[in-house]
């Protein structure tokens, strides 16, 4: 039996892609691809574990079907993929593949239904954007063959993180094509992994991403405890991208995920009574400068996440800043985010804010990082991390990691040495290693609160990471050496050029 690997999962969902490209938008077909992968993973774990407990129970089908009722997940027949692939050629296929999915979530409510709703509610195999009855009918018959070429039965796979990984590849494949939508639901992986590494929880830890997106960040920051002993919580605004975040969770195996569907600031929704929940580790990839984030509710907020100040209107940024901090445990909270520039040096009440949470020892790295690294945006971006446990250092580390990444032909990329440089420095520096001041030249500089306040609290990297390269200094003499040689050889040119000219009776004057 011939092993499947992650590249013959991976070729296989991608070219089931085919049977949308240029029919709808990549940022919508997203849905109706990994919806299938998941279905197609549910239908073939309980197909493989029914194999096993038929072999275990010599064929007795009532104990097959009593143990079958106890497993992660209840397929019933008719929401099976094979049962959608024998019925591929139906008329009204698009209705069945419905069907399934309602009934499918009816019968793993503790699963696939909340408090905020069924997660395929935004989905319809149905809808008129797959074209005409004739079309919508093509175009669902060829996705469910591709797909039938896939084997996910566990038995059968290379590694027990396959499944999850085709789905993270999928989501970064419609990142690319998505364009400016893509930022809406993807953080690139590398990000994601430097992130996870500068705030690096210990087993035990509640880990959280109040904008998840479809939960890339949030489990590579789980992965990188170590252990299986965390716990991961988020929350995300877009119906749909909220969907794909809980199936993201079960694909990769972490069935108690709490993953949320609201508003962060104006309707937070991870609390435990009627307050936020504290957490060992928050990170995010926020959207930048967010408008009308709810600037006019912010004042009365029941929380009282804003007390440092409400930033403006038209700017979110440092409103999801102070959740994250206020979401943060005291003594020990870590926080890491990604924000636009502006953040490090926009006054008015942003410069208020950042000189609250400065003066609060709160804020430990700012890290610059190259351009062009995120989908939707070419501008560059910063990573501030914050800790809540920096005890008597008092001092601020930058890093301008701007010129270190590998060139893409789209999007560029942090190397993996990028991110152990970027990570080893900042480790070195929380556990208080590095003195003040130039750590290395042009790339790491460590602050004092006294330079910070000289500075205004503008926290604008090029302010303490010297990156000026000065320009080599002009050897006068030299220069005029090599002037007056060029004109030498110029004149004898030209005294050739005016003797053919002769030789052939053309007047050179």
């Amino acid at each position: 039996m011939k092993t499947i690997t992650q590249s013959d999962i991976n070729a296989t969902v991608w070219k089931a892609c085919d049977s949308f490209r240029g029919i709808i938008d990549p940022s919508q077909y997203k849905d109706y691809i990994l919806t299938m992968l998941f279905i197609k993973y549910l239908s073939d774990v309980n197909a493989d574990k029914r194999e096993e407990y038929l072999r275990k129970y010599e064929g007795d089908l009532e104990r097959v079907d009593r143990a079958m009722a106890h497993e992660r997940f209840v397929v019933p027949e008719h929401c099976t993929f094979q049962f959608l692939h024998d019925h591929r050629g139906d008329a009204n296929i698009g209705e069945l593949i419905n069907i399934a999915l309602a009934d499918l979530e009816d019968a793993n409510r503790e699963k696939l239904s909340s408090e905020d709703g069924h997660i395929f509610r935004n989905i319809d195999f149905n809808s008129n954007n797959l074209g005409d009855q004739k079309d919508k009918c093509t175009r669902l018959k060829n996705l469910l063959i591709d797909f039938s070429e896939l084997d996910l039965k566990p038995s059968h796979l290379e590694g027990e993180d396959i499944i999850g990984n085709a789905y993270m590849f999928l989501i970064e494949k419609f990142a690319s094509d998505a364009g400016k939508k893509a930022g809406e639901f993807f953080t690139p992986a590398e990000v994601s992994t430097l992130i996870a590494k500068l705030t690096k929880s210990q087993p035990g830890a509640r880990i959280c991403d109040p904008t998840c997106g479809s939960a890339s960040l949030l489990i590579k920051a789980g992965q990188e405890v170590g252990s299986p002993n965390f716990s991961l919580y988020g929350q995300e605004a877009n119906g749909s991208t909220w969907a794909l975040a809980v199936m993201n969770m079960f694909l990769h195996g972490f069935d108690k995920a709490n993953i949320r569907w609201g508003d962060t600031i104006r309707n937070p929704k991870l609390k435990e009574g009627d307050k936020l929940i504290k957490f060992d580790t928050v990170v995010a990839n926020p959207p930048f400068s967010l408008d009308k984030w709810g600037a006019d509710e912010a004042a009365s907020d029941l929380h009282q996440r804003f007390w440092r100040g409400v930033p403006p209107k038209s700017k979110g940024d440092w409103a999801f800043i102070c959740h994250m901090l206020e979401t943060a445990k005291d003594g020990t909270g870590k926080v890491g985010v990604v924000v636009p520039h502006g953040v490090l040096f926009r006054g008015s009440s942003e410069g208020r804010i950042r000189q609250t949470t400065i003066d609060d020892n709160l804020l430990e790295a700012v890290i610059g990082l190259p351009a062009n690294l995120f989908y939707g945006t070419g501008i560059p971006a910063a990573i501030l991390v914050f800790s809540k446990g920096k005890g008597q250092n008092k001092n601020v580390l930058f890093i301008d990691a701007s010129h270190q990444y590998v060139a893409g032909k789209n999007q560029n990329k942090l190397g993996e040495d990028h991110i152990a440089e970027i990570v080893d420095t900042y480790r070195r520096f929380s556990a208080g290693q590095l003195a003040p001041g130039v750590v290395k030249e042009k790339y790491s500089y460590i602050a004092t609160p006294a330079e910070l306040h000289e500075n205004d609290y503008n926290l604008n990297i090029p302010r303490y990471v010297d990156t000026f390269e000065e320009e080599a200094e002009v050897d006068i003499a030299a220069v005029q050496q090599e002037i007056n040689r060029l004109e030498a050889e110029l004149q004898t040119v030209q005294a050739q050029m005016k003797a053919y000219l002769t030789q052939l009776g053309i007047d050179a004057a």
